[in-house]
């Protein structure tokens, strides 16, 4: 008899467990926005959404990248949380320009191949991978980087942004959009801010372009936004 009520509780244990897991599964797809072009891709897309509006408390936003084309995406970096606060805030896929250590990190690197990330030698030179995201630009897709090329935080003070931006701008023609990450628990760290909880929000600001008369501009207005310093309105906001 107990042997009969273990396998009876173990099987309904399964049965229970694999209910959830099915409905779990139903809700990511559910929660996805972005088509990243595979199923599974778009289910753990809508985890990433999930796991960013609950665990990390992200204020609702919504970059507004267009519908079709090329877009440049850049923000501060201040933790190895920020891609997945940017991907949840993408109605389209973002294609981000990373570290080459970070791209081969063991256990992470097939899934930053699935999503298309380009993978940059900082202590060389960055020709191959801007060739990389000019291409992903003209076949009309979104390109995501950190123009500070590192992760920087606020108190450590200035620092010149890569020309990179004003190269892939320039060459072309699409629009950067600026977004500022804060409240971040686990700044200056990667992996370990991802499982401490944050109340994140994305500040969102308009599109700037690459103006060939003055190609230092867009530099120049990037840097105070960024860094917080700017009091510039935010995308969608009256003046």
């Amino acid at each position: 008899m107990n042997v009969v009520l273990w396998a009876g509780g173990s099987l309904a244990s399964l049965v229970l467990a694999f209910a959830l897991v099915r409905q779990g599964l139903r809700r990511c797809r559910a929660a996805a926005r972005a088509d990243w072009g595979h199923g599974w891709l778009n289910t753990l897309d809508g985890l990433n959404r999930l796991f960013c509006r609950h665990f990390h408390r992200m204020r609702s936003v919504s970059l507004p990248l267009p519908e079709h084309g090329p877009a440049l995406v850049v923000s501060n970096h201040v933790s190895g949380l920020d891609p997945l606060l940017l991907i949840a805030s993408a109605q389209r896929p973002l294609r981000f320009i990373i570290a080459r250590e970070q791209y081969e990190r063991f256990g992470l690197n097939w899934l930053l191949r699935a999503v298309g990330c380009i993978p940059v030698d900082r202590a060389a030179s960055p020709h191959r991978a801007l060739s990389a995201a000019r291409q992903a630009l003209q076949r009309g897709e979104i390109v995501a980087l950190f123009p500070h090329g590192r992760i920087h935080l606020d108190h450590e003070g200035h620092a010149r942004l890569k020309p990179g931006i004003r190269h892939l701008a320039e060459v072309s023609g699409a629009s950067v959009f600026p977004v500022r990450i804060d409240g971040i628990t686990g700044q200056g760290q990667t992996l370990l801010a991802v499982i401490r909880r944050s109340r994140a929000k994305l500040k969102v600001f308009p599109p700037l372009q690459h103006d060939p008369d003055n190609p230092e501009q867009l530099l120049e207005q990037l840097a105070p936004l960024l860094s917080g310093k700017s009091h510039t309105r935010e995308a969608g906001q009256l003046p």
